[in-house]
């Protein structure tokens, strides 16, 4: 299989977009708006939030039609309140009536994954947890939707399932148990020669003590430990390896789990359940 760069990936994403969006072509647009006709449009923010998504949507623009003309005002990260215009777009009318549903799916997606990834952020201040996303993401649109996860301030976790190790409940079932499993991981790295991170998810305290018996992990996955459970395994842990605390944390639980003393707490709805920011394309006199 051939690896593609994010940048390909990006690109692949806009042209299927785009066929999927136009087919034949926008027959709406042709059948009333003169070819030459030239216009501009603004990008209208309508609810308070993160502003993600102006660069993607700066590589809409031009890769539909590379004369289009982009004038910045925000950047990706700002944080925006209703009135507040992003950009100006001006070229060819009939580019930017077809490009534009385009760029708002893109941007209010981004922008809402950003603007719920910095509350969750804010809410972990003081701390020194910080906040992962997964991999439970829209297909197609895994690179834009963790790129607004760290426009928002979070971090993320491994990309695919080819940048890091992670031996989750099903794998350590299927290897025959936690220790079977990281000795496993360890032999495969060392005859590919490759050099991944190896996580592995615990499910109670009798897996963690088989982890740290193992040896050889980056980092221990507290899966669906309550708080309680969190505070006797980062202490038995003792700073040995990373903790990230996972499975069913939602915003009323976050802070309790971060004051627990874990590195990271992963998120999956920062991705799978998220409002997009409302934003719209209008027509600038």
């Amino acid at each position: 299989m051939v690896v593609k760069s994010e940048e390909q990936l990006i690109d692949e994403l806009i042209d299927l977009a785009f066929a999927e969006d136009i087919g034949d072509g926008d027959h709406t647009t042709l059948c009333c708006i003169p070819a030459d006709k030239m216009g501009r449009s603004k990008l209208l923010v309508k609810e308070p939030g993160i502003l993600a998504g102006v660069e993607v949507a700066k590589r809409v623009f031009h890769r539909f039609d590379p004369e289009m003309k982009i004038e910045q005002i925000l950047h990706d990260g700002d944080a925006v309140k209703p009135g507040d215009i992003a950009f100006y777009v001006s070229g060819k009318d009939q580019s930017l009536l077809q490009t534009e549903r385009l760029v708002l799916n893109i941007m209010q997606r981004m922008s809402g994954i950003a603007t719920m990834t910095n509350k969750y952020v804010k809410m972990l201040e003081g701390t020194k947890t910080h906040v992962l996303d997964t991999r439970k993401t829209t297909p197609g649109m895994r690179i834009l939707e963790k790129m607004a996860v760290k426009i928002g301030g979070g971090v993320n976790h491994r990309i695919g399932l080819f940048d890091m190790i992670l031996l989750k409940d099903n794998h350590i079932d299927f290897a025959g148990g936690v220790t079977a499993a990281i000795n496993r991981a360890k032999s495969y790295l060392k005859e590919k020669g490759k050099n991944l991170k190896i996580e592995v998810e615990v499910r109670n305290m009798e897996e963690l003590e088989e982890a740290l018996a193992a040896g050889g992990v980056d980092r221990i996955m507290l899966d669906n430990f309550t708080p309680a459970q969190t505070v006797v395994a980062v202490k038995r842990i003792n700073g040995a390896v990373e903790t990230e605390s996972s499975g069913g944390i939602t915003d009323a639980t976050l802070r309790s789990y971060a004051e627990c003393g874990v590195d990271y707490i992963s998120v999956g709805a920062l991705t799978h359940s998220v409002k997009g920011l409302d934003l719209s394309l209008k027509v600038a006199e």
